[in-house]
């Protein structure tokens, strides 16, 4: 399951509390969400009229979340997907338990369940998922004060486990840069190139969220305040919406690379291949391989902001991360960041 995924399962447990859609950040179109996988076991609605508390049955719980995901406008496939997760915690621990008797050992017992004693076997991915499922309903109950204790919240993930990404190291970042340059200030010269390197390598935003940008989203006036607004007009991924700031020689290549190009309303208005081949183009130039992508220059940009001291929490707002995918990607940057052993 990607990570995209899994913010979207969280998010949908977050959001809850809120009685009406959310109002933008940034009021502007935005990518729509991928739906998420379907599963095999169907969700089973069961009747239930009166008010959620504590003392409610877990199959009622189920019931009014599921109807509060159609409510959502969530999609038919994620709404499957969590029906058929949450049914089979229900047939696991029983329709009829009252919600303030699950506690931790229940869940605990249940994933050891899905691991080693059921008949199916569960991936790394599928149990991952299962768990999350959990956290967001568990939170859900939480966050609409129907139990005072979320039983699930102390549960760790297991994180499916996934090479570190390639990053880049400051000579490394300086050879990319002077090319950039190099073709910048060319007789033939093309702003471009420097332009994306310095977008990614200031903001971290990923490949979608550039090709989502507008003209209008850049504030460059004054190259040293320069700054982006990330905008979505989806309302699950309103969450995301940021302002980042902006290097001062992304805000100085922008009159440039705007008076050849001439963008009518996006930033990059060709596609995001194209933008995949500039890179490739410059990894190709420098010699520096598979370290030159979107991804790459993403979480070099990460690195770099965590060893110049910027609370992590903060980079995870930068890099537009839910608290659970930080769980891994925290993780990660540390081992990227961190002195060698």
């Amino acid at each position: 399951m990607s990570i995209a995924t899994l913010t979207l399962m969280y998010e949908c447990g977050k959001k809850y509390s809120m009685r009406n859609e959310q109002l933008p950040l940034f009021p502007t179109s935005g990518a729509k969400p991928k739906p998420r996988e379907t599963e095999s076991i169907q969700p089973t609605p069961i009747a239930s009229s009166a008010p959620l508390v504590a003392t409610s049955s877990l199959a009622a719980a189920i019931t009014e979340y599921h109807e509060q995901m159609k409510r959502q406008g969530l999609s038919p496939h994620t709404i499957q997907a969590f029906g058929g997760d949450l049914n089979l915690f229900r047939k696991f621990v029983g329709s009829n338990v009252p919600l303030n008797e699950i506690t931790i050992e229940t869940i605990n017992k249940f994933l050891n369940w899905l691991r080693y004693e059921r008949d199916v076997p569960c991936s790394p991915k599928t149990y991952q998922r299962r768990l999350t499922t959990l956290k967001v309903f568990f939170s859900w109950l939480k966050q609409t004060q129907i139990i005072f204790d979320d039983p699930a919240a102390p549960v760790a993930h297991i994180p499916v486990t996934s090479p570190l990404p390639e990053i880049l190291y400051e000579d490394q970042i300086a050879k990319l840069l002077d090319a950039c340059r190099t073709i910048f200030n060319a007789d033939k010269s093309d702003a471009r190139p420097l332009l994306l390197v310095t977008l990614i390598l200031s903001t971290g935003i990923k490949k979608s969220e550039a090709m989502a940008i507008r003209v209008s989203d850049l504030d460059a006036a004054d190259p040293k305040a320069a700054a982006l607004y990330v905008r979505y007009a989806d309302a699950k991924k309103r969450h995301k919406e940021r302002k980042l700031k902006l290097a001062a020689e992304f805000a100085t290549t922008l009159p440039r690379y705007l008076e050849h190009y001439q963008p009518k309303e996006f930033l990059f208005e060709c596609t995001a291949r194209n933008l995949e081949y500039v890179l490739a183009d410059l990894a190709k130039a420098t010699g520096l391989g598979d370290t030159v992508s979107f991804e790459s220059l993403r979480w070099t940009c990460a690195v770099q902001e965590y060893k110049n001291g910027m609370p992590e929490d903060h980079i995870r707002q930068k890099l537009g991360l839910s608290t659970i995918t930080w769980e891994e990607a925290g993780d990660r940057l540390k081992t990227l960041a961190g002195k060698a052993l």
